[in-house]
């Protein structure tokens, strides 16, 4: 006789079977995506604790890390010349703590007045074949998002917005979002976002982005040890395994 403890059974084996292994962040290669140098940001605190985040890096199976700290005129007055030199600081105590991981250092770039300038001075940290990554206010889309897009490429950078899928004003706009990249801009996504950790509305948007190819490449977004705890635990997360197993996804390239 099926009985509902038969039902529960069947259900128990078919839902083991299902269940993904955990993935392997060494098939990415590449993070991009973080703020690991210490005190110029709102990222690491020290170098201590920017150790640590390599460490775990390299223990997920990362092989290089572009950790990419703010830029932002009102805030975080960062320049070229103040990211590289204390990155060379992050590379001598990796060469000192003796564990292997390559990191570059680029930027994350606010959109406002002042990248404009930037961008036309050609004072941008980049990274890979000219790319060049910029985020959005989180508020209200800036008015002028497609000129900037113009303007990097006219100047022979290859944009790549940040976090598309936590902006607000995109949610649902897929339309918006394929006319940014058929304008030649790439889209990356944070891979915590797929956590829940931004908000159930950003989780469904990253998981939609994900089922209608939207993506180039993801990111960790690391500020601390947590953000990448965190990632671990989505290892056997179905979204991942699908972004992480796309072939052309920029990050297996970097």
């Amino acid at each position: 006789m099926f009985t509902f403890a038969s039902m529960s059974f069947l259900k128990n084996i078919f839902s083991k079977k299902s269940k993904l292994n955990p993935i392997d962040f060494g098939m990415l290669n590449t993070d991009l995506h973080s703020h690991l140098i210490p005190g110029i940001d709102d990222g690491s605190k020290s170098l201590e604790e920017s150790l640590a985040m390599l460490k775990k890096f390299a223990e997920l199976g990362y092989k290089k890390v572009i950790t990419t700290p703010h830029i932002m005129s009102d805030f975080y007055k960062n320049t070229p010349e103040i990211i590289l030199g204390e990155l060379e600081k992050v590379k001598q105590g990796i060469q000192e703590a003796d564990f292997t991981i390559e990191i570059e250092a680029a930027a994350e770039y606010y959109l406002d007045f002042h990248l404009e300038e930037l961008i036309e001075e050609k004072n941008i940290l980049t990274f890979g074949k000219n790319h060049v990554l910029f985020e959005l206010s989180f508020s209200n889309e800036p008015p002028r998002v497609k000129e900037v897009i113009f303007q990097f490429q006219t100047q022979g950078y290859s944009p790549i917005m940040a976090h598309v899928e936590r902006y607000p004003f995109y949610f649902n706009q897929f339309q918006t979002i394929e006319d940014f990249k058929n304008r030649g801009c790439l889209i990356q996504l944070n891979i915590n976002s797929l956590s829940g950790q931004y908000g159930p509305a950003v989780k469904k948007m990253a998981e939609q982005m994900i089922d209608k190819n939207l993506i180039d490449v993801i990111g960790s977004d690391c500020h601390h040890l947590g953000h990448l705890e965190l990632m671990e635990s989505l290892r056997t997360n179905p979204y991942l395994h699908k972004i992480v197993n796309k072939t052309d996804l920029l990050n297996k390239t970097l």
